[in-house]
C-alpha cells in the first residue's frame, strides 16, 4: 500500500548516492541482520522430472524437508530454465532500464493494500519500519484476474513471459502440494482441494544497494500467509530462513533451482505437522538483488482449518478455523512480526 501521494522509491534513494539510510528504514536493534549466520543451506530435492518411478523417494524427501524446515530447493521440476531466466531478465529490464516516470505509470493504487503494480510499501501501519526494496506485483490467477495491460510493456515480451511463467509455476505448485499431501498419508489432492482455486500473485522484488546494510532489511522477518510460495533469486543472494533460532542463508544455486516456502495456511491444514517458513531478506552495499516470488493462496472466502484426517482425540486441532480473507486483513493491518498472526490462531491445550 502506498501511503504518500508522492511515493518514494528505494531505487531513487540509492541512486541519489546517500551515505546514510533515512531513519524510516532503520530496523530496531533486535531485528538488525548483525548476528552471525549459519553456514548450512536449506535441503535440495531433485524431483527427477516428476518421474513416477522416483515418486516414493521424492515424497519422503519432501516430507522430511517440510517437517524440519518448511523450506527447500527443488530442481528438475519441469519448469524450463529458459522461462525462469526470462522472468528474471524481464524484471531487471523494468527496474534498470526504465525511467522513474515510466515506472510510475504502473504505480500501485494508493487507496488499497496489496494492489497490483509498482510499489515500495505494502503494510498499512503508519509506524512500520520500511523495507529496503521496490517491487512489482502481478495478479495472475485465476485467469479472470489476469489483465496484462496493467503490466509493463517493456521489454516487449514482458507480458508474455509473466503469463507463461504463471502457468508453469502454478502446475509445479500443484505437484508439490500433491507430494506434501501424500507424505502425510493423505489423498494426493487433499491439500490442493482444501486451498481451492489458486489465487496467484507474482511479485518481482528489486533490492537496491544499501549504504548501511547492517541497519536495514530488504524484507522484514515473516512467514507468508497463503499456502505455498515458489521463489527464484539471482546470483547475489540475501534470502534467509530461520531454523532453530539461527538465520540460514539460502545460497543461490542457479540453473533451474526454485526455492519452496511453505506458508501459514499449509501449517494450519497439516495441523502443525508441517511448519511455515519464517524468512527475511538482507541487503548489501555493492550489488542490487532481484527475486521473483509466486504466491499461491486460497480465495478470500475459503475457511481454513486442520485436515480432519490429521486430528483425533489424541491429536486435537492445534488451530481454530479462520476465514482466509480475515487472516490476510490482519496480516496487512497488524504487520507480520515473524509468525504472530498464525500463533494467534493457536487453541488452548
Amino acid at each position: 500500500m502506498e501511503i504518500s501521494a508522492e511515493p518514494i522509491r528505494v531505487q531513487s534513494l540509492a541512486q541519489a548516492g546517500l551515505n546514510q539510510v533515512p531513519p524510516q528504514y532503520i530496523q530496531p536493534p533486535q531485528h538488525r541482520p548483525n548476528l552471525p549466520s549459519s553456514s548450512t543451506n536449506i535441503p535440495l530435492i531433485n524431483l527427477f522430472g516428476l518421474d513416477p518411478t522416483r515418486r516414493d523417494s521424492v515424497r519422503a524427501s519432501i516430507g522430511q524437508a517440510c517437517r524440519d524446515w518448511g523450506a527447500f530447493h527443488v530442481t528438475n521440476h519441469g519448469v524450463p530454465a529458459s522461462i525462469v531466466d526470462a522472468i528474471k531478465r524481464a524484471g531487471l529490464t523494468f527496474f534498470n532500464d526504465s525511467s522513474v516516470e515510466d515506472k510510475l505509470k504502473y504505480a500501485c493504487d494508493p487507496s488499497s493494500s496489496a494492489s497490483e503494480g509498482y510499489g515500495s510499501r505494502m503494510l498499512e501501519k503508519d509506524d512500520t519500519v520500511l523495507d529496503w526494496r521496490d517491487y512489482f506485483d502481478h495478479h495472475t490467477l485465476p485467469l479472470r484476474r489476469r489483465n496484462p495491460t496493467r503490466w509493463p510493456h517493456f521489454p516487449a515480451d514482458y507480458r508474455q513471459v509473466v503469463s507463461e511463467y504463471s502457468d508453469q509455476i502454478a502446475s509445479l505448485a500443484r505437484e508439490l502440494l500433491g507430494l506434501a499431501s501424500e507424505s502425510l498419508g493423505l489423498e494426493t489432492r487433499r491439500l490442493e482441494e482444501a486451498v481451492g482455486e489458486f489465487w496467484q500473485n507474482i511479485t518481482i522484488s528489486y533490492y537496491p544497494p544499501c549504504p548501511q546494510p547492517e541497519l536495514t532489511l530488504g524484507l522484514q522477518a515473516h512467514s507468508d500467509f497463503g499456502a505455498i510460495t515458489l521463489l527464484v533469486q539471482d546470483e547475489v543472494g540475501g534470502l534467509e530462513v530461520l531454523k532453530d533460532g539461527e538465520w540460514v542463508p539460502v545460497k543461490p544455486l542457479g540453473g533451474d533451482a526454485i526455492v519452496v516456502l511453505l506458508a501459514d495456511q499449509t501449517e494450519i491444514m497439516t495441523n502443525g505437522k508441517y511448519r511455515s517458513a519464517q524468512h527475511r531478506a538482507i541487503t548489501n552495499s555493492n550489488q542490487a538483488r532481484l527475486s521473483v516470488a509466486t504466491f499461491h493462496d486460497p480465495a478470500k472466502t475459503v475457511k481454513v482449518s486442520p485436515a480432519s484426517e490429521l486430528t483425533s482425540a489424541l491429536t486435537p486441532p492445534l488451530y481454530r478455523e479462520v476465514v482466509y480473507g480475515d487472516y490476510v486483513s490482519s496480516w496487512y493491518t497488524k504487520g507480520p512480526e515473524g509468525k504472530r498472526n498464525i500463533d494467534a490462531l493457536l487453541l488452548e491445550p
